[in-house]
């Protein structure tokens, strides 16, 4: 397998306690000669890289306990759910990769959220036919059907190592839960600006609050009793005992005393899917992503395909030549995704024909090296002729090679805010995904249509793009992020930085980003690039606005059995964790 990018210098170094590290290691990526500015965590048996230390080190001890990649990706599903409450879930939902060395298989394991039997085409509107964002936003309208459980119940029975049982996974996340852990900086900060709605309910204010409403402070600590409970009663009865009985009915209670419509009967239909993953190439490299209902894995594909046809190395990193030709195949890929994309299992999705090099081809001819495309101008393409959002991720790699790149979401920080009483468990508001309406935003100001109209049992468009790059069938990469609509440009950025720019993998991880999805007609750019590189993109006809965060990246390269694993550092409680 041709190697990742790397130094033997920096690897040896890192590696010196290893045996053989000075002449067995494998040669560079084709890479031009210097330093690395940024080095990653390496290890040879097992890498895992979450947003929040404490689930990294959970993992990690599964791998050393001889657990796969699997078993160690649902100990951090589970583990995350207590130690990064916002995004990590018991009452939300996702999307995990799962790559098997031994047979070279890739699966994709689809637990998105649904719409309970009840939810009408109209849901989220007013007698006026106009979108009213507090219902799929604020109430319990926006509730779906949790899916974390089923999927990660459902890898580990799979695909799991068969050595270590489901209860043993969830131990770890249990005892945090029922013995308390200690809030740290990161964790009061997003607390603190969450009170307003965590504050709303009693049953959630009575775990994430202190009597008087203030949120928790760094150095307190946080127990969570109930969430113990559940987790103790899933340890032993399996998926069964999350989506049948008590704690079932009580997440349907408290869906319905808000105002929604889920029943028991929304739960006991749940079902996790394994579907095919999408798949593509670029530049010899293979690429395996989430299919729908991700428009993740479909626009990964398209804007590689469409930046495939530059010669992106030889335009330079971040140079204005490169963040301009990336910002049009953005526009392009979001565009179509406004209309093609939604619930594969209730409308067609041209899959092939969005993800076909023709179709490529043909977009191409529609950028311009000397000036942006205004938005008004692309309509969504026709791929058909073509045809043969708040959110964590985390990567796992072992020592044989299996890989898992997983994504899950309660969609807003802290989901709707609302514990369903009894179970400590936050529910998502993941049906704001929905085109309300054709033509109208949702919260993160994505665009769509019929395609991922609201109905029944309807699973909600994402943007959430777990993402493999293999080589000669083997795993090089395992990426992901969070961050809504910016995670697909964040996953295309990081195969660039791998590829094109031969940086490693904290280089890749940390390097500045651009983001673009048509509607808004914005270029948003980090800090980090220079104002002459503003200047010219600005002089090609993009309106450049300026953010904070573009998408928070958790990757692992794999190289001849070395593993490079990053944090990304836009978080402050990130760990990539090997050994």
């Amino acid at each position: 397998m041709t190697p990742l990018p790397m130094f033997r210098l920096f690897i040896c170094l890192a590696l010196a306690s290893l045996p053989a590290c000075a002449d067995t290691l494998p040669a560079p990526f084709p890479l031009a000669a210097g330093f690395a500015r940024e080095l990653p965590v390496l290890a040879r048996h097992g890498m895992v890289v979450s947003q929040e230390a404490r689930a990294s080190r959970i993992g990690l001890d599964i791998l050393q306990r001889g657990g796969n990649a699997v078993d160690a990706a649902v100990a951090v599903g589970f583990a995350l759910a207590v130690t990064l409450p916002r995004a990590g879930n018991l009452g939300g939902g996702g999307f995990m990769l799962v790559h098997l060395a031994a047979t070279h298989e890739n699966i994709a394991i689809d637990y998105r959220e649904t719409a309970p039997l009840e939810t009408a085409r109209n849901v989220f509107l007013d007698e006026a036919g106009n979108f009213v964002p507090a219902k799929s936003q604020e109430g319990a309208l926006g509730v779906g059907v949790p899916g974390t459980v089923a999927g990660l119940a459902l890898a580990h029975a799979r695909y799991g190592s068969g050595k270590l049982t489901l209860a043993q996974l969830i131990a770890p996340a249990e005892k945090l839960a029922r013995e308390g852990m200690g809030v740290d900086e990161t964790l009061a900060e997003s607390l603190a600006q969450a009170a307003p709605r965590l504050g709303k309910y009693p049953s959630t204010r009575a775990i994430f609050l202190h009597a008087d409403g203030s949120a928790p402070k760094f150095g307190d600590m946080l127990v969570q009793a109930d969430l113990a409970d559940t987790l103790a009663s899933i340890a032993q009865g399996g998926a069964e005992a999350f989506y049948h009985g008590t704690i079932a009915e009580k997440i349907a209670a408290a869906v319905q005393g808000g105002g929604g419509h889920m029943v028991a009967q929304d739960l006991a239909g749940y079902q996790a899917m394994v579907r095919a993953p999408v798949t593509g190439s670029y530049r010899g490299h293979q690429i395996v992503s989430m299919p729908p209902p991700s428009s993740g894995g479909v626009h990964v594909v398209q804007i590689l395909n469409l930046l495939e046809g530059f010669p992106i190395a030889e335009m330079g990193q971040n140079s204005a030549a490169t963040l301009h030709v990336m910002a049009e195949a953005m526009k392009l890929a979001f565009a179509d995704r406004s209309k093609y994309l939604g619930d594969p299992d209730f409308t067609h999705v041209p899959v092939s024909g969005l993800t076909s090099k023709a179709y490529a081809d043909e977009l191409r001819k529609m950028i311009s090296l000397d000036a942006a495309r205004p938005a008004k101008d692309i309509a969504p393409g026709n791929p058909v002729p073509y045809e043969s959002d708040q959110t964590t991720h985390f990567s796992v790699v072992d020592a044989d090679g299996n890989g898992v790149a997983n994504t899950y979401t309660l969609n807003f920080y802290y989901g709707v805010g609302l514990v369903a009483p009894g179970t400590g468990i936050l529910l998502n508001n993941e049906l704001d995904d929905f085109a309300a309406k054709p033509g109208v935003a949702n919260a993160f100001g994505l665009v769509g249509g019929d395609a991922n109209a609201p109905g029944p049992r309807k699973r909600p468009l994402s943007s959430m793009s777990p993402t493999f790059v293999l080589k000669d069938g083997e795993l090089e990469i395992a990426t992901g992020a969070p961050g809504g609509s910016r995670i697909i440009t964040t996953v295309v950025q990081v195969i660039l930085d791998a590829i094109d720019h031969r940086l490693n993998a904290a280089e890749a991880v940390d390097s500045p980003r651009v983001h673009h999805q048509w509607l808004p007609d914005q270029l948003r750019v980090e800090r980090g690039l220079s104002p002459d590189t503003i200047r010219l993109l600005e002089a090609k006809g993009h309106v450049v606005v300026k953010s904070e965060t573009l998408g928070v990246s958790e990757t692992i390269f794999r190289s001849d059995g070395v593993l490079m694993g990053a944090a990304d550092t836009r978080q402050r409680n990130g760990l990539a964790a090997g050994f």
